[in-house]
C-alpha cells in the first residue's frame, strides 16, 4: 500500500525507463502525458537564435515545454494540479552532433555502427514547476550529462539483433543501459541515471531549491 506524499510529483512523460527511477527512488509519480511538437519546437527556437541549439539548450527547452504542457492543463480526476509537474528530455552527442531517437532501424543501425568503440555525452533536461490548484508558484530548470563509452568488441550480428528487437528506436541516442543495450555499454562518466533521461540528483537539488524536502516526494 502506497503511503500518502506530502508532495505529489506528475511525470510529463511515458517513459518507462523514467517511471521506473522514479519508483526505485520511493516514487509513484502521477503520469500525465505531454503534448509538445518537439520539431516545431526546435526549429522556430532556431530561428529565434540564429543558429541551432546547443545540447544543453535542446535538452532544457523540451522539458520545459512538456511540463508547462501539462501544468497548463487538469490533472487525471479533472481537477486542477497541486504539486511538482515534471518535464524532462534526452539527447545524445557524439563527434559534435547531436542526436535523439532514431525512430527507424535502419537510422539506428547507422548510429551504432559510428558509435561502437566510441564515447558520446547523453545530455538530460529537467523542469519542474510547482502548482497550487492549478496555479504556478515556482519554477526550475537544470541539466545533467554523463559521458557514455561504448564496447568495440560489438560485430554486426549482435547490432542486428539489437535493433531487430527494437529497443533503440525510441531512445535518444539509440540505446538504453537499463536493459538490452546495457550490455554494449563499458563504462559510464557521470551519474548514470541521466543515461536514463532523469538524473536523480539533480532532481533532488531542483525539489530543495523549491522549498522541499527530497523525502516529502517518498510515497512507495
Amino acid at each position: 500500500m502506497l503511503s500518502p506524499a506530502a508532495v505529489l510529483l506528475h511525470l510529463a512523460s511515458t517513459s518507462p525507463a523514467r517511471l521506473a527511477t522514479l519508483r526505485a527512488a520511493g516514487i509513484e509519480p502521477v503520469v500525465i502525458p505531454s503534448e509538445v511538437d518537439e520539431e516545431a519546437a526546435v526549429r522556430e527556437a532556431a530561428a529565434a537564435s540564429g543558429g541551432p541549439l546547443s545540447p544543453h539548450e535542446l535538452v532544457l527547452l523540451l522539458a520545459r515545454l512538456k511540463a508547462e504542457a501539462v501544468a497548463a492543463g487538469p490533472g487525471p480526476d479533472g481537477a486542477p494540479i497541486t504539486g511538482l509537474v515534471l518535464g524532462g528530455d534526452s539527447a545524445f552527442e557524439l563527434g559534435g552532433r547531436v542526436y535523439g531517437k532514431p525512430h527507424r532501424p535502419e537510422v539506428a543501425l547507422e548510429r551504432w555502427r559510428e558509435q561502437r568503440g566510441r564515447s558520446g555525452v547523453l545530455h538530460s533536461g529537467h523542469w519542474l514547476i510547482e502548482l497550487v490548484d492549478g496555479r504556478a508558484v515556482g519554477e526550475t530548470g537544470a541539466t545533467s550529462a554523463a559521458v557514455v563509452r561504448f564496447a568495440d568488441d560489438i560485430d554486426d550480428a549482435e547490432l542486428e539483433a539489437y535493433v531487430a528487437s527494437g529497443e533503440p528506436l525510441e531512445v535518444a541516442g539509440a540505446f538504453t543501459i537499463d536493459a538490452k543495450g546495457g550490455a554494449f555499454i563499458d563504462r559510464i562518466e557521470g551519474d548514470p541515471h541521466t543515461v536514463v533521461g532523469l538524473g536523480l540528483p539533480t532532481l533532488r537539488r531542483m525539489v530543495r531549491e523549491l522549498g522541499h524536502d527530497w523525502p516529502s516526494l517518498w510515497n512507495r
